[in-house]
């Protein structure tokens, strides 16, 4: 495993060209950012979360994350409708996560018009369901691997899983057909600091198959950094919503890896 600081450079060249996301996350209808995932420090940025869905397709985002914190806090999404609203207007590939654990939830979200499902807590409890809907969907099942402290938290980032284990969890996944994992620092998520290269490294290796990093991720330089790691993708939240990262400068950056 190749080994960086928290504070590496990154040098010019790179890997490969990373897929920028801009994150949507929703709660009571709105667009809002949490800090560390505390539902109790929540920034709102936007009350008409399709107009920034807009705006960040106009700039050239490749795709959308976005997550129903509501559907992740109460176990079924509760802002289906936005969702749908939004997938509709898109021309581009949009991804959801929070709140779905049942098959049938996710049959509903991809009718929706959403690409992708982001499963969280139904991958820790119902194993046996991510087998089901990779056998299914196949490139449509993402598995959110959400580590606070070195634990996997669910349940909306509210309740934690026995320490360590990751690694394994994640092999697990992939050997019931997952191919593709989002792993974000929860400590990091919505800081404004930077991503926690080490770990993001650490899970690439052990994986192997594709990774969307999230957490923490507030310069150009931490892009190019996560590309440099072997990410897929790099979910941007908060940092495209106060400036920290200009989307479109960000774009044109990582095109020239």
């Amino acid at each position: 495993m190749r080994c960086y600081n928290e504070t590496v450079q990154s040098e010019e060249g790179g890997d490969g060209e990373i897929e920028i996301i801009p994150a949507i996350d929703l709660r009571g209808g709105q667009c809002v950012r949490l800090y560390q995932g505390d539902y109790s420090r929540e920034t709102v940025f936007s009350a008409e979360p399709l107009d920034v869905a807009l705006k960040w397709q106009s700039v050239g985002a490749p795709r959308l994350h976005i997550v129903d914190l509501d559907g992740a806090a109460e176990g079924e999404p509760r802002n289906l409708d936005i969702v749908k609203k939004i997938a509709e207007a898109m021309l581009i590939p949009t991804q959801l996560g929070g709140g779905i654990r049942t098959m049938s939830t996710l049959e509903e979200v991809l009718k929706a018009g959403v690409e992708r499902v982001v499963l969280g807590t139904s991958a820790l409890k119902d194993p046996e369901m991510v087998r089901e809907a990779c056998s299914r969907f196949r490139e449509s099942v993402i598995i959110s691997v959400d580590v606070q402290n070195g634990r996997m938290a669910t349940e909306g980032w509210r309740e934690q899983a026995e320490e360590g284990g990751i690694a394994d969890f994640a092999r697990e996944m992939v050997r019931l057909g997952v191919r593709r994992f989002v792993y974000t620092d929860i400590t990091r998520d919505g800081t404004l600091t930077e991503p926690n290269f080490a770990a993001v490294s650490e899970f690439i290796d052990s994986v192997r198959v594709p990774v969307v990093a999230a957490g923490g991720i507030a310069s150009i330089n931490h892009l190019k950094v996560l590309a440099k790691l072997g990410a897929e993708g790099a979910i941007v939240g908060r940092a495209v919503y106060t400036g920290d990262i200009n989307l479109k400068q960000a774009l044109e950056a990582v095109s020239r890896i």
